[in-house]
């Protein structure tokens, strides 16, 4: 069994380079999905894979497309293989 892992808001603050008051409003107002543990709030790793993605500036973004697009077209006859099992 996989246990999720947590990270807190203060944690996930220092990863953002932001106030730990900017990501508490994030999470107000839905924009960060968080969950509550008695008084404080713990965001999963799941979820901080979507939100750290968020945080790539449009270079960082076209590199990974490109990168995306040369295993596509590298591995195409392979990845069809293998979404017909």
């Amino acid at each position: 069994m996989v246990k999720a892992k947590y990270i807190t808001i203060p944690q996930l603050a220092k990863m953002l380079g932001i106030s730990r008051i900017a990501v508490y409003k994030k999470v107000k107002s839905g924009q960060i999905k968080a969950m509550r543990i008695g008084k404080s709030y713990v965001i999963s790793d799941s979820d901080i894979v979507y939100i750290l993605a968020g945080k790539l500036n449009g270079r960082d973004k076209k590199q990974l497309d490109a990168a995306i697009q040369k295993i596509i077209d590298e591995y195409e006859e392979l990845l069809r293989m293998l979404g017909k099992e």
